[in-house]
């Protein structure tokens, strides 16, 4: 493999050797209902960026809104190269994933510090893993000849009753599906929370040498974030791509502050929450 470190140190503190990557790259997958917090996305990657996570995860076409950021402190950028519809409900008939044409060389333009791809298991589409293990396999050709960083997100799904998919955090379906993205090549796991926590030392054992981020996944509420982020960082989690739970969130920025405290400072839960305004 060619040399990534430089471009994943500008991902990872330092100090701790952790990250908080925010994602804002919701829009990219055409759900009005991921549009709740970022109408006006130049406003919140600006809000964002004032709080100093550690990346801001965008898509091609508004990756400028961060990258044109007149300051050499901005956060890294992560580029999401593919695209998909598996998000709404009810289903459309025809599912898909593709990949953006030669992601590596587009984010090496646009100055990312890693490239990041979806790697699915929905139940009863087995075309759709097909597409995504292809996507990676080109994505990770790509990457490789330009020396950019490629974060895999494998995400295993389950119907729900509404007629679309909810994430699956059975242990035994996240952790093979770890290790195949690790296998595929990948330089970072952006992974599920597993629905049994203390089962997380198990994906990032899967994971190996792969550093290991955890989704946030839908929104839920500040004490039980800020304690599932707790839980997975003595999992050995190596940090956070949370979007909506910061986006969505009354104070974005607080809670921004509060998390980047826990990973980097050795902050506490409680301590955290002290940073985040009240309502």
């Amino acid at each position: 493999m060619s040399d990534v470190g430089p471009r994943l140190s500008r991902l990872f503190d330092s100090r701790s050797g952790r990250c908080l990557d925010v994602a804002v790259d919701h829009g990219f997958f055409g759900e009005l209902s991921f549009l709740s917090g970022i109408e006006d996305l130049g406003a919140a990657v600006r809000t964002l960026a004032a709080a100093r996570p550690d990346a801001i995860q965008l898509s091609p076409g508004q990756a400028r809104l961060l990258q044109d950021i007149p300051d050499r402190t901005r956060p890294a950028l992560v580029l999401r190269t593919d695209i998909a519809n598996v998000y709404g409900a009810p289903l459309p008939d025809r599912l898909f994933s593709r990949l953006i044409p030669e992601p590596g060389l587009a984010a090496v333009r646009l100055d990312a510090a890693c490239a990041v791809v979806n790697l699915f298991d929905l139940p009863g589409r087995p075309e759709v893993r097909e597409a995504c293990v292809a996507n990676v396999l080109a994505a990770r050709a790509d990457c490789e000849r330009y020396g950019m960083p490629l974060m895999v997100e494998p995400l295993v799904m389950k119907d729900t009753a509404a007629g679309g998919y909810a994430s699956d955090g059975t242990t035994g379906k996240v952790v093979p599906l770890v290790r195949q993205a690790v296998e595929l090549g990948a330089d970072v796991v952006k992974a599920d929370p597993t629905d049994d926590v203390a089962d997380y030392h198990l994906v990032v054992q899967a994971a190996g040498r792969v550093p290991v981020l955890v989704r946030g996944g839908g929104r839920v509420d500040d004490d039980e974030l800020l304690r599932r982020t707790a839980a997975v960082l003595e999992q050995g989690a190596a940090g956070i791509v949370y979007g909506r739970n910061i986006i969505q969130h009354r104070d974005p920025a607080g809670l921004t502050r509060a998390l980047m405290a826990m990973l980097h400072e050795g902050a506490t839960a409680e301590s955290a929450r002290a940073l985040v305004g009240s309502a």
